[in-house]
C-alpha cells in the first residue's frame, strides 16, 4: 500500500512538472518562427500526449489502493485532467492564433490596398468570435459532463449502499427462517412427547382401573 502510494505521488510530481513545461513553451510560441516555431510546437504535442499517459498511469494506481484513500486521489486525478484540457485548449488558441497571424501577414504583405487589410481584419475578428463561442460551449460541455458524472457516481453509491443493505436484510430474512425451522422442530418434539406422556397417562389410568375393579371383585365377590 505504501509503495503504491508513492508511486502516485511520483507520478503527480512528473505530471507538475511537465503541465509546467507545456505552460513554458506554449507561451514561448508567439515569439518564434520558422523551424524553430514548428519544434517548439511538436514539443508541447509530445508533452501533452505525456501529460496523458501519467494521468493514466495515476488512474491504475489509484484503482488498487483502499476506498479510503481512493476518493483523495480520485478528486486530485479529475483536477488534473481539468488542468490538462484547459493546458490543451491554451495550446490550440496558440496555434489557431498564430496561424491567423500568417494569414494576415501573407495579405498585408501581398496587397497594400487597405480595404483587402479592413476585410481580413474584420474576418480574423470574426473568426476570434466564433473561436471564443466554441471554446465556452466547450467550457459548457466539460462541466455538463463532470456534473453528469459526480450524479452518476452518487447513484452508484447509493446503489452499492442499498444492495449492501438488502444482502443484510436477506441473511438477516435466511437467519429467521433458520431459526423458526428450528423453534418449529422442537415444537413438533414437545407436541409429540406431550402425546406420548398424555397416552401413556391415559393408558397407566386405565390400568389402575381394572386392577381396583378386580381387587373390589375379589373382595366383595360372594363366597
Amino acid at each position: 500500500m505504501a509503495d503504491t502510494v508513492n508511486l502516485i505521488e511520483t507520478y503527480e510530481q512528473q505530471f507538475s512538472l511537465v503541465t509546467a513545461e507545456i505552460i513554458s513553451e506554449t507561451n514561448k510560441l508567439n515569439r518564434l518562427t520558422g523551424h524553430e516555431k514548428q519544434q517548439a510546437t511538436a514539443k508541447v504535442e509530445r508533452l501533452i500526449q505525456e501529460a496523458n499517459e501519467l494521468l493514466e498511469q495515476l488512474e491504475l494506481e489509484v484503482r488498487g489502493i483502499t476506498q479510503k484513500e481512493r476518493d483523495k486521489y480520485q478528486t486530485r486525478l479529475k483536477s488534473y485532467e481539468v488542468e490538462l484540457i484547459k493546458l490543451e485548449k491554451d495550446f490550440k488558441k496558440s496555434r489557431v492564433a498564430m496561424s491567423y497571424n500568417s494569414q494576415l501577414r501573407d495579405e498585408l504583405f501581398g496587397n497594400d490596398d487597405a480595404q483587402s487589410v479592413e476585410d481580413m481584419r474584420t474576418r480574423l475578428l470574426d473568426n476570434n468570435e466564433k473561436l471564443e463561442k466554441t471554446t465556452q460551449r466547450l467550457d459548457d460541455g466539460y462541466k455538463i459532463c463532470l456534473e453528469t458524472e459526480q450524479i452518476g457516481a452518487q447513484i452508484l453509491d447509493d446503489l452499492n449502499l442499498q444492495r449492501s443493505t438488502i444482502q443484510k436484510a436477506k441473511d438477516r430474512l435466511y437467519q429467521t427462517n433458520e431459526e423458526l425451522g428450528r423453534s418449529s422442530r422442537v415444537l413438533t418434539s414437545m407436541m409429540k412427547r406431550t402425546i406420548q406422556n398424555r397416552v401413556l397417562l391415559i393408558a397407566m389410568g386405565l390400568i389402575m382401573f381394572f386392577i381396583i375393579c378386580i381387587t373390589l371383585y375379589f373382595i366383595f365377590r360372594p363366597h
